[in-house]
């Protein structure tokens, strides 16, 4: 059995480069959902609307917010 396999040391130990990396993905996801979930939200009806209890000055609101926020 070699070695490595038997002894694996400490566990891999994040760098701040990749760290700074995964918080970039993460948030450019976030982005990408925030952009989809406000394409749906333009789509819906009067009555979608008022079943999920949002106001047509919500919606607006939301609508006219930038992807990133």
């Amino acid at each position: 059995m070699p070695t490595y396999l038997s002894n694996p040391g400490p566990g891999p130990q994040a760098t701040p480069r990749s760290t700074s990396f995964k918080r970039w993905i993460t948030a450019l996801g976030n982005m990408a959902e925030r952009a989809r979930t406000r394409h749906l939200l333009a789509q819906m009806d009067e009555r979608q609307l008022s079943d999920s209890g949002i106001s047509h000055g919500e919606r607006a609101a939301e609508l006219h917010k930038p992807f990133w926020r």
